[in-house]
């Protein structure tokens, strides 16, 4: 297949020399661990301690990984993307909140970013996470089978309300709903409710996705057997698939709780369950469809190849590709030019509030080999390409 990946005209077009020579400066500041570290902490205490510096984020990190401080304020970034035919999932990316009116604050935005995608072609997904609407332990009681005190199941009840409340507002507009993965000790009792919410909803197609992490060696199994209760049952099957954004933390909590690790043996296995995934659902398209969230090149060749080896159509609407903003430019920007459905998850929310979620970006960075100096290599090729115009 041809190596579409290596054009850094396409990759970085929508981007002016001095956004290109920021992109460079945060990947070179973002290739330094000791320096994320430091980083972190130093950020970390400055908002804490109410320091002025949400300016200074602003203007760079939280520029180049997020789309504005609310949804209109995404609308620029939104429509330029759109002009390279590159779509927007807008991600309300405020996280680890606790109480009750947080979680129908997120409610409200979240159906206000379904109404913004229903009037837009340039948005056409919606997003949440189970988290954004309930309590984390609440889900974990749940998933480990507990029995919930009369309080706490008033509380899940609320939870439930919330998902079906966004989930019926998602199918009356025709908008796409994707709602992420998170920890697998919280993921089974989300994993039920999203299974209901698909029963309800996905009658005619796949409107409601749920999300695999497919760095968990048991997920292609979890596939299988849901396209079982599906078939019996008449629903279609939305999913977005991902390797996973919580490895250190996942294997931490199994060894200190002697258990086994619920995360694959190696990135080679990783790998493999990813693109096994993939090819599952692709066998199966005619009841399934699929949001290939992914910054692995290899997987993304693979699955083109799929498409072409089954005679699917490039622009086939159950089949999207997706990255997040800020991130492999080159894969989202040549995939679009070659006529795919991508999507880029567009993170937004009070500066202080994405903190948390772009600190998460930093520490993954620096986690993933190979994944900031691809970055780095893109940018540097640009650079020089345009300095030799």
């Amino acid at each position: 297949m041809e190596k579409i990946f290596d054009n850094t005209q396409v990759a970085f077009s929508l981007k002016s020399d001095t956004e290109l020579d920021r992109a460079y400066f945060l990947f070179k500041m973002i290739d330094s661990e000791p320096l994320v570290r430091i980083g972190t902490a130093v950020t970390n205490f400055a908002i804490k301690a109410h320091l002025p510096v949400e300016g200074l984020i602003r203007a760079t990190v939280f520029d180049h990984f997020c789309g504005g401080v609310n949804e209109n304020d995404c609308l620029t970034v939104v429509d330029k993307m759109f002009t390279k035919g590159v779509s927007s999932v807008l991600d309300y990316s405020v996280e680890g909140k606790e109480e009750e009116e947080q979680f129908d604050a997120a409610l409200e935005m979240t159906l206000r970013t379904i109404e913004f995608a229903k009037e837009r072609l340039a948005i056409p997904f919606a997003v949440f996470k189970p988290t954004g609407l309930g309590r984390f332990e609440l889900y974990e009681k749940l998933g480990e089978k507990q029995t919930l005190t009369s309080a706490e199941q008033s509380e899940w009840d609320r939870v439930v309300a919330r998902f079906d409340q966004v989930c019926s507002e998602a199918h009356k507009k025709d908008v796409a709903l994707l709602i992420d993965g998170e920890e697998s000790w919280m993921q089974d009792a989300a994993d039920d409710l999203v299974t209901e919410m698909m029963r309800k909803y996905n009658k005619e197609k796949a409107i409601v996705f749920n999300t695999l992490q497919m760095y968990r060696w048991d997920r292609l199994d979890y596939l299988k057997k849901l396209h079982e209760t599906a078939k019996k049952e008449g629903f279609y099957i939305g999913m977005k698939l991902v390797r996973g954004a919580y490895m250190e933390k996942e294997n931490k909590r199994a060894e200190e709780k002697n258990y086994v690790s619920p995360i694959c043996v190696s990135k080679e296995a990783t790998d493999e369950n990813y693109d096994a995934a993939v090819q599952y659902m692709l066998d199966h398209l005619d009841t399934m469809s699929i949001f290939a969230g992914t910054h692995n090149e290899l997987s993304s060749y693979r699955l083109m190849e799929m498409m072409k080896h089954k005679g699917i159509a490039k622009n086939d609407n159950r089949i999207w590709f997706g990255q997040l903003y800020g991130m492999s430019d080159n894969i989202s920007y040549n995939l679009a030019e070659n006529g795919y459905n991508v999507s880029k998850y567009l993170p937004f929310g009070p500066v202080k509030d994405v903190m948390p979620y772009l600190i998460r970006r930093a520490e993954e960075n620096t986690s993933v080999a190979g994944q900031t100096s691809r970055e780095l290599s893109m940018i540097k090729a640009e650079r020089k390409r345009r300095k030799g115009k």
